[in-house]
């Protein structure tokens, strides 16, 4: 069941979180379910919200297993990239 609810913010906020919800096909009420959703998992104890991951964390898992994660070549490759 789904109920209304009224919320004040700023004009400006209010206008471009319109706009980004458009740009997402989605809805500033779907944008805003998903924010309390959020907050509300995130205030769990870690043991209720382990199996609870985020698409992002899921694709990123694993990636870097048995990598050479050495520090010195990342800063050269952002050197690379950016200078």
């Amino acid at each position: 069941m789904t109920s209304k609810i009224t919320l004040y913010s700023d004009k400006a906020l209010i206008e471009q979180i319109k706009v980004y919800a458009k740009e997402q096909n989605s809805s500033v009420s779907k944008i805003v379910n998903e924010f309390f959703i959020n907050l509300l998992e995130a205030k769990k104890p870690l043991h209720q919200n382990d199996h609870k991951k985020s698409k992002i964390t899921d694709s990123l898992l694993g990636r870097l297993e048995g990598a050479d994660s050495d520090e010195k070549l990342y800063h050269k490759h952002l050197e690379d990239k950016y200078l």
